[in-house]
């Protein structure tokens, strides 16, 4: 998919879609989902694209896209509604879910597993044949329509027991698994997002390579795509490499001086002294 390729806006005019590589076959599993009414589920690091992904496909598929970012303090009301006092009269308010389902649109559920586990229960209704969103303090049961599609994310790195979905709640969902992009279309991205030329976009991401290796050991996460674009934007705009690079792919990964050490020896053999 080109990305300067146009969709048909619902209002009639011409949306960009937005910027997105597929790496397989994601785009053309993400059409068939929609199409059978099938629940989506994104698993794969922070930073590899999962959120670009669902932003490029609701705009191909002409729907309204719907994103919340999950939280510990996130309940169901939130996402469902509530009734709030306006002007002196109390009135129901549509959370985002409800918005989605009432107008078939795309709900996108980041980080799921951060979510009070009271949101999980009330997504099981969507995920299933029954395809209902019950709204209990209305007293109406909302019919899905075919064009409401849900999706959520989450980061398997940080999943332990205490913040993990059940299998019950697993198995409600078609799964596709995100990973950082081959090396070079990482570097057509990160060079196209950020603006920054071919030769030092490859070293970045060459860099990223290493800098994953110690996932695990020295850092708790790699490096991840959007930082990588985040250093090229700023040494496209100027910035010294070796401060850019500590801005993006060292101060964002670690805390320990040691390592942050270790890693500035990492981009002074990838980049020299600055």
């Amino acid at each position: 998919m080109n990305h300067l390729e146009m969709a048909a806006g619902r209002s009639g005019g011409a949306t960009q879609i937005p910027y997105y590589q597929s790496i397989g076959g994601e785009c053309a599993l993400f059409q068939h989902a929609f199409e059978q009414r099938l629940p989506l589920l994104l698993k794969g690091p922070t930073g590899c694209g999962k959120t670009r992904f669902v932003q490029h496909m609701a705009a191909r598929l002409d729907r309204p896209l719907y994103t919340v970012a999950c939280h510990d303090d996130l309940t169901a009301a939130d996402l469902t509604g509530r009734f709030l006092l306006r002007d002196g009269e109390t009135q129901w308010v549509d959370g985002p879910l409800t918005r989605a389902v009432r107008e078939g649109g795309i709900c996108y559920l980041d980080e799921v597993v951060e979510a009070r586990k009271d949101v999980t229960v009330v997504l099981h209704p969507l995920t299933d044949d029954r395809r209902l969103l019950p709204l209990e303090r209305t007293g109406e049961q909302l019919q899905a329509p075919d064009d409401f599609m849900l999706v959520v994310s989450y980061n398997p790195g940080y999943q332990h027991i205490l913040k993990a979905l059940k299998p019950s709640t697993r198995q409600r969902f078609v799964a596709l698994a995100f990973d950082f992009p081959p090396p070079e279309q990482e570097r057509d991205i990160v060079a196209r997002e950020s603006g920054l030329d071919t030769p030092r976009a490859t070293a970045l991401v060459n860099l990223a390579a290493r800098l994953r290796a110690l996932k695990g050991q020295d850092l708790e996460e790699g490096v991840s795509t959007r930082l990588l674009i985040y250093c090229g934007s700023l040494i496209q705009a100027g910035v010294p490499v070796l401060e850019a690079a500590r801005a993006t792919l060292v101060e964002p990964l670690t805390d320990d001086a040691d390592v942050q050490a270790g890693l500035l020896e990492a981009l002074r053999a990838t980049f020299g002294e600055d």
